[in-house]
């Protein structure tokens, strides 16, 4: 069955009469079993309760209830928001068996919203972790090459979203959580402003560094998800041919174009140029001190975790060696090191805040690198050697820490194959903007929607 690759597309097949819920969700359920076996993306499959659920959507479209884009689309949920009756286990043996008796808010919403769940994706251990490699229910697998890292901690919903699996996926962000694996598997990535996006009901990490959001297939179909999660979503849409003409974009002259794989800064001065052929006013800018963010918000996820998981230390057997390195790490801090640390946080921020007098958006390479290997420890950036984690997350973390809205979206790939990532940030309660500029680059772009080659 040839199904439709975007909501849109779906949603207006589905009231064509061209499929049917019920046909959608046993072609998402096929898919599924078909790939699963080589990505390890889902956890946990849901099949009687698709198919029940898809009867009855189905049955109410033929009522004349119709619930809007998200009616009968099948959709994943990662594994650190809590579904009703359906384990969660945030990629913890500790959980393993643990069904929540509420749906999160983001689930409520998009369940209200008319959309299938069909099951629950894998994750990097208590999202701690950019790789997804989990001791416990096996490593999570690019479906652009079977031997590199989807990225972390929401690797399964980008692989799932990645090879057509859904077209929809929730995810949570603490230091690029959504963001590095969108990068990473060539999909579209959103990071909203802190708290735009309730996270009632997702496992916490870093009390104040989590971010609820979403990974799709694109910019518009995020669009349309981000409307039915967000508090005092405008409704906004990227129309068919969206510009940039007017937008002051600002490109970092420093920290963000700093030890960059030689491919992933081509890719990105490319996507620079053409966001100046679409009519925006690209500015070089020099950006405030961005290591000290990123060390502010090192100090932060360190200790929060910490405190977080100290009350199952008891149990370290069950806890991968990675997430117990870090969480002793934590331990270490003094408390007056946080509260230091949260002080010139809010100086940071004030600091960072001016940039948007003359802007309406920043440009970056979402990560520095492509997907690497599984077990690969380090990457050289010439004759600097970096840590993996450090490199996939130091582009992100920024904004967790500022708590911008940032969006990751696909803009070229290496010539190994692998997905190159671009990330776009706005102002605070400005997502319209990204959505805007993501979908006007994505077009000119012209390569959403690819799909890996999976064998």
């Amino acid at each position: 069955m040839t199904v439709p690759v975007t909501i849109g597309e779906i949603g207006a097949a589905l009231r064509a009469k061209k499929i049917s819920v019920r046909e959608l969700t046993e072609e998402a359920l096929r898919r599924v079993a078909e790939a699963n076996p080589r990505l390890n993306a889902f956890l946990t499959v849901t099949e009687a309760a698709a198919r029940a659920r898809a009867e009855a959507l189905e049955d109410e479209l033929a009522r004349g209830i119709d619930r809007g884009p998200l009616h009968g689309i099948p959709i994943a949920h990662k594994d650190n928001i809590c579904t009703r009756g359906v384990r969660t286990t945030s990629g913890s043996k500790i959980f393993a068996d643990f069904v929540p008796e509420h749906d999160a808010a983001i689930v409520s919403h998009l369940n209200d919203a008319g959309a299938v769940m069909i099951g629950k994706t894998g994750m990097h251990e208590f999202a701690y972790g950019i790789t997804s490699n989990n001791p416990h229910f096996g490593a999570i697998r690019n479906p652009w090459d079977l031997g590199r890292i989807p990225g972390g901690s929401s690797g399964g919903s980008a692989a799932a979203v990645a090879t057509g699996l859904i077209p929809l996926a929730t995810g949570s962000d603490t230091g690029g959580s959504i963001r590095i694996p969108a990068s990473f598997c060539g999909v579209v990535g959103l990071k909203p402003t802190y708290e735009r996006v309730s996270r009632k009901g997702v496992m916490p990490l870093g009390l104040t560094l989590d971010h609820a959001g979403l990974l799709a297939g694109s910019v518009r179909d995020t669009a349309l998800g981000y409307n039915l999660i967000a508090k005092h979503s405008s409704g906004y849409l990227p129309p068919a041919h969206a510009d940039l003409r007017g937008m002051r974009i600002g490109v970092p002259e420093n920290f963000f174009v700093e030890r960059i794989a030689p491919e992933v800064m081509l890719s990105f001065r490319a996507a620079v140029q053409t966001a100046a052929a679409l009519g925006a006013h690209v500015t070089e800018i020099r950006l405030p001190d961005v290591e000290a963010v990123n060390v502010v918000g090192r100090v932060a996820q360190l200790s929060e975790v910490s405190a977080l998981l100290a009350g199952y230390l008891d149990r370290r057997t069950e806890i991968g060696r990675d997430i117990l390195v870090l969480v002793e790490q934590g331990r270490l801090i003094p408390a007056i090191d946080y509260l230091n640390a949260q002080r010139v946080r809010t100086v940071l921020a004030r600091d960072f805040s001016k940039i948007w007098k003359n802007l309406d958006c920043l440009m970056t390479p979402a990560t520095a690198i492509t997907a690497p290997k599984i077990g690969e420890m380090t990457v050289a950036f010439g004759s600097i050697s970096e840590d993996v984690r450090m490199a996939a997350t130091r582009l992100a973390r920024p904004f967790n820490v500022l708590g911008w809205p940032a969006l990751a979206l696909p803009c070229g790939f290496s010539s190994a194959g692998l997905p190159i990532g671009l990330q776009l940030v706005a102002p605070p309660q400005q997502e319209d903007t990204l959505l805007q500029a993501g979908a006007a680059l994505e077009d000119a772009f012209g390569i959403a929607g690819r799909r890996p080659p999976l064998p």
